[in-house]
């Protein structure tokens, strides 16, 4: 297992505020829960400023969470290049509340050299899915 595996493997436990080079991560503030190969699961518990006029999770929070933790997973793999996300298609299942926790999950699907395609899904506390997405992304020419 590559640095970057094993780095995300030590901080299991710990909230992005305390570990992430992300600004949008470290306020979106989600708490590491599990590191697999391919894989990130992510803890994140709604908070007032993160949802819409009805009181619900905002469809731009929830997509932040997934490509959050989609580019952790990708970052994850150990390529010499940044990866960026080049489209992002959602599906917005069930409402979630402030205040309700929720699990974010990654799976890479994909890894080609040029290409990563990888998939995503919000879950409550209780399994049930609040949305899910696919997404592409490419590498760039900035190195990590």
């Amino acid at each position: 297992m590559n640095q970057i595996a094993e780095f995300f493997k030590a901080n299991i436990g710990k909230h992005a505020a305390d570990i992430s080079p992300s600004h949008l991560g470290r306020w979106l503030n989600g708490k590491l829960i599990a590191v697999e190969e391919g894989s990130i699961t992510v803890e994140f518990v709604v908070r007032e400023e993160m949802t819409n006029p009805v009181n619900i999770l905002h469809g731009g929070a929830a997509a932040s969470m997934m490509d959050d933790v989609m580019g952790m997973t990708v970052y994850m793999l150990g390529r010499e290049s940044f990866y960026t996300t080049v489209n992002l298609s959602i599906d917005y299942l069930a409402p979630a509340k402030a205040g309700d926790t929720l699990l974010v999950k990654s799976k890479i699907i994909r890894a080609g050299k040029t290409v990563i395609h990888i998939e995503c899904g919000i879950y409550t506390a209780d399994h049930k899915i609040v949305a899910k997405c696919t997404s592409n992304m490419v590498v760039t020419g900035v190195r990590i």
